[in-house]
């Protein structure tokens, strides 16, 4: 008996090495039996797909998979474990366990880092440590003894896809005799024991003969008595001998059935050589690149000037979840290296009908340091995009990395030639596929968008029954019940005598029992209504932004949600509400609730105004909508980053979650993603000219063939256009010099030093702050400019970053310009366009711009407020002494409390301070509850406080700034309140407010702004006097 365990692959695995990451491997360990996985070099997310079969000896055993960090220097460093049981294995179904995540657990439970990380595996007991009898099928209705024959004369641990006795005569069911039919019909026995297997060997008369040729003849079948058992053993000594006569189709028909629905493994970490769509179904084209004899490898070959090419059979390993090949060749001699042997193992890893992964690795033991090193090329065979006519199309993806067995002082000039000859050599590969099979031309690729979205209906949902699937539970039901049940009573009950400290109209429990009844019905019905407010405020924001057509010209984004599908379930009653916020350059669309769902569907469209460049990021986010009052718990988020991403990709994609909740459930929503500029071709020469006037320099628009080397050196997707590229040094440990690219959305960094290549890029949103430092010796007499990222962002130019602070934010320090003045003052202005908010620029451009500051003593305005009509939208006198009333400003406790009785939460503000003898100034922010904003905005604003003309009261102007609410970065909003003291009154005052917008941008949308946020103002200022006035009035 074996246990058979294939490890897969990890993700979040500690980091335990002082560059961030790990170096980590796998080693398990059965009883005294020990074996190990590869190292994967500088990866959090490693990828093993090895398979290991250990030998049980007894079931109490476990199985201990460790996951560790190799150190090359000291001890290998633990990163996490895992235990199983094998009894836990024998008594799931099948014997298997199936392919999971296992949560990683640290050494002990004092450890204060628990959060270790997953690791994938697949475990199975196996009899005769072969996963194949697993994957055969076996049909009831239609299942003839010849059939059952044939089935069971496939089975191997070892199968031949391409064996030269495949076609045998001798393997055919109909070429057998009629006595083989008979016998085998004869000998069907469903009771077969181990022992008795093992008995049946030692029978004299069920001994069998093994031959010498590759055939089964009805001769050498023995003729014993009917036994079932002597059938098994037949074919578990027989069969292993002899090829199996399933085709290359076959056994992908096998590996599809097999399929434990893993994700398509991830690119190689040494680069991507080839990303190429193809007018051709996926199973075709796995078959023209992976077939036994292939045309396309022999032309290949040829091209190559390879020799001696010899390809294996495909076979099943031992373990049968892989299918595996070996490939041998004479590679041709180049400038360097003679003419020398290659060996290729493929593997496939995955096969599931429309998705074919092989991992290939090529080893050259006869070249000086072969045995150091592998060479590792991965084959992803996905559908590709969708064609005007709905043609079938595929998508390739190869990428490569260096696996080095043993380290070498030779690794960078290995690693170095390995990666330019990989490159030139599929070069070559790309151009004879392409004479193979026709690329798909981008200009035919895709649906318009007007077809993709008009086949998409949004699901009807009856309100009736809607509203019997919310309510029909144990709580309304009961509550119903018991409400009837009182009143019923109320109604038969004759009316009780007036005792104790009741009087008429007022009748009090007389009992406990009548206490806790009546308590019970008061905490139901509270519950209820509160579903009832839940459900209507749900109601009514149902399809909000669903169907809204974008406004302007420029870059539209259209969003399709199709669907979502394993939601975490966080109500009581298994299911969540689940809805969807969509940001995208600071401007948000929400979708339907959809009501007691964990794999939703929406159909919904949501579309975003034209903007003038096109958007880096579009962030969703998925809540769980549980009521006006309470905050809504996030089911999960994710990031769909268009830099990075190919837009025909998007235009059908499956998007995972991540966060707690959404990793636990494999969470994921399906998109269909689309973005366009509706300007034509002058879009670039329009942001260029723009953009001159912030930078105060010319800027030529690229040549078609330096934006595309742009593109292709970052991986940038076709619409990304170059705008300026400066010489300058990178300081890290060591000052390197390159050359740092800036685009619309993109600044990145690129060296080449002795073949050694450096390059990173990050967003312009990712930018948190830059600094600029004045020359020093170090800086070679040139100033330096700091760019300091955003928390958690530039994960991938990590290695680009000279410190990273205490806060987890990278430093990247730029110097040695040869253009400093311009190098400034473009990356600057690209800055300010993309990452910046409204307010962040305008309070930018008030500290550059000078002889304007914040105050005007002539006016005595001290917020510059002039762009601003205001207009009263409260005049009042309050019964509360004026010194009372300004307390609402002083930061303290009354303040506090009526802000939060207004629906200001997280509420905070930052002591006064002094701008001059009589002006003072501070900061408040602040969140929105949702009963004020389903969209949960945020407000940053400034006030500034001084006494008036008279001196007889005080005026308080406001400036502030929305955030996360639709078209918040449109306007900032000015407010204005005067308190006056009235002489004859000692405990009034008189209180104005005014109001008014200070609009950045044009929007057909101001006036149904100004009336919604007026009437907003206007109901939040009476119900915060309103409290002030009762504070008071309770304090006295």
């Amino acid at each position: 008996m074996k246990l058979l365990v294939r490890v897969v692959e990890a993700r979040n695995l500690r980091a335990m090495d002082l560059n961030g990451l790990s170096d980590p491997y796998v080693r398990l360990q059965l009883g005294k039996q020990r074996m190990k996985t590869k190292v994967v070099k500088k990866n959090l997310n490693p990828w093993w797909g090895e398979e290991f079969s250990l030998r049980v000896g007894d079931l109490s055993e476990e199985l201990m998979v460790t996951v560790m960090d190799e150190d090359k220097y000291f001890n290998h460093d633990f990163v996490g474990q895992v235990k199983v049981s094998v009894s836990e294995v024998l008594d799931a179904e099948n014997k298997s366990l199936g392919t999971a995540w296992y949560t990683l657990q640290p050494k002990n439970k004092k450890s204060k880092n628990r959060e270790c990380g997953e690791v994938l595996l697949t475990i199975t007991l196996s009899h005769n440590s072969s996963f194949l009898d697993e994957t055969m099928l076996y049909d009831d209705d239609q299942g003839t003894e010849t059939e059952k024959y044939e089935d069971a004369a496939s089975e191997s641990s070892s199968i031949s896809l391409n064996s030269p006795f495949m076609n045998s005569p001798l393997r055919s069911p109909s070429a057998m005799g009629s006595e083989e039919l008979h016998f085998f019909r004869e000998e069907k026995s469903p009771v077969q024991t181990f022992a008795g297997r093992l008995a049946q060997i030692f029978v004299k008369n069920g001994e069998t003969t093994c031959t010498t040729s590759r055939g089964i003849a009805a001769s050498d079948l023995p003729q014993t008595p009917k036994s079932g058992i002597y059938e098994e053993s037949v074919f578990d000594n027989k069969i292993e001998e002899h090829s199996s006569e399933s085709s290359f189709a076959e056994a992908m028909k096998i590996l599809e059935l097999k399929d434990q629905g893993l994700e398509v493994p991830s690119n190689l970490p040494g680069g991507i050589l080839v990303d190429q769509s193809y007018m051709v179904s996926p199973p075709d084209l796995n078959s023209i690149l992976f077939s036994p004899d292939p045309s396309f490898t022999k032309s290949l070959a040829e091209l190559h000037g390879t020799t001696e090419l010899e390809e294996g059979p495909w076979r099943f390993e031992s373990d049968a979840e892989c299918l595996k090949r070996v490939v041998t060749y004479i590679k041709a001699p180049s400038r360097i290296i003679k003419a020398t042997k290659a060996i290729e193992e493929q593997t496939y890893i995955k096969a599931d009908g429309k998705v074919f992964a092989v991992l290939v690795s090529v080893s050259t033991p006869e070249v000086i340091y072969g045995s150091t090193f592998k060479v590792e090329l991965l084959f992803c065979i996905t559908p590709g995009p969708v064609l005007q006519l709905g043609e079938e199309t595929s998508r390739l993806v190869i990428s490569w990395r260096m696996n080095f067995l043993q380290s070498t002082m030779m690794k960078g000039m290995i690693e170095g030639g390995a990666r330019q000859g990989v490159k030139d050599s599929f070069e070559q590969y790309v151009n004879l596929l392409s004479q193979t099979v026709t690329p798909v031309d981008s200009a035919n690729i895709g649906l318009s968008k007007e077809q993709v979205l008009a086949s998409l209906q949004v699901e009807s949902q009856s309100d009736w029954k809607l509203t019997s699937k919310y309510f029909l539970n144990f709580s309304v039901i009961s509550t119903v019940f018991m409400g009837c049940y009182v009143l019923t009573h109320i109604l038969l009950a004759m009316p009780s005598t007036i005792q104790g400290l009741e009087f008429r109209g007022l009748d009090l429990p007389d009992s406990i029992g009548e206490l806790v009844v009546c308590g019970i019905l008061v905490l139901q019905g509270e519950r209820v209504l509160k579903m009832i407010a839940r459900f209507m405020q749900a109601r009514a924001q149902r399809g909000s932004d669903h169907g809204v057509k974008a406004q302007g010209d420029g870059w539209l984004l259209t969003v399709a949600l199709i669907e979502g599908s394993s939601l975490a379930a966080v109500d009581s009653t298994g299911f969540s509400d689940p809805y969807v916020v969509f940001t995208c350059n600071g401007k948000t669309k929400t979708s339907s609730i959809k009501f007691q769902k964990l794999d939703p569907q929406w159909n919904e469209i949501f579309e975003f105004d034209a903007m003038n460049e096109p958007p880096s990021m579009l962030e969703l986010e998925v809540f769980d909508f549980d009521g006006p009052f309470y905050e809504a718990t996030s089911l999960g988020h994710a990031e769909i980053n268009f830099v990075k991403s190919n837009l025909s990709d998007l235009a059908d994609v499956w998007v995972p979650l991540h966060g707690k909740l959404a990793q636990a459930c494999q969470s994921k929503l399906h998109l269909r993603v689309f973005l366009n500029d509706t300007r034509g071709s002058n879009v670039v020469k329009e942001y260029l000219t723009k953009m001159e006037k912030e930078v105060g320099k010319k800027l030529n628009v690229r040549s078609p063939q330096t934006n595309s080397a742009f593109q292709k050196l970052f991986g940038l997707p076709p619409e990304e256009f170059l705008i300026n590229d400066f010489t300058c040094h990178l300081k890290r440990r060591m000052i390197l010099q390159g050359r740092l690219f800036m685009s619309a959305r993109i600044i990145g960094f690129h060296a080449n030093l002795f073949g050694h290549k450096t390059k990173f890029f990050f967003l312009w949103e990712d930018i948190e702050n830059i600094q600029v430092l004045p020359p020093t010796l170090a800086s070679m007499g040139s100033p330096s400019i700091i760019i300091i990222l955003r928390r958690g962002r530039g994960a991938d130019a990590k290695h680009g970053a000279k410190t990273q602070d205490e806060e987890g934010r990278l430093k990247f320090h730029f110097h040695s310009f040869v253009s400093y003045n311009v190098a400034n003052r473009t990356i600057m202005a690209l800055w300010k366009a993309k990452s910046l908010s409204p307010e962040q620029k305008v309070q930018i451009a008030k500290d550059e711009s000078e002889g304007k500051g914040l105050q005007t003593e002539e006016s005595g305005s001290f917020l510059d407020q002039e762009d601003a009509t205001l207009s009263e939208v409260y005049s009042s006198t309050l019964s509360v002494p004026m010194n009372y009333f300004i307390e609402l400003f002083s930061g303290g406790h009354l303040e506090r409390k009526v802000m939060e009785k207004v629906g200001c939460l997280n509420y905070t503000c930052t002591p006064w301070e002094a701008v001059n003898s009589d002006v003072f100034q501070r900061q408040i922010s602040y969140k929105f509850d949702k009963h004020i904003s389903r969209y949960s905005g945020e407000v940053t604003s400034t006030q500034q406080r001084s006494h008036n003309a008279d001196r007889n009261g005080c005026v308080i102007e406001e400036s502030a700034t929305l955030l996360g609410v639709p078209l918040g970065d449109y306007f900032t909003l000015r407010l204005k309140y005067q308190v006056e003291d009235i002489p004859s009154r000692s405990k009034s005052c008189t209180v104005k407010v005014y109001f008014g917008f200070a609009w950045l941008k044009d929007t057909k949308n101001q006036k149904r702004i100004v009336k919604n946020v007026r009437s907003n103002v206007s109901d939040r200022v009476k119900v915060m006097f309103h409290q002030v006035e009762k504070e008071y009035n309770t304090g006295k």
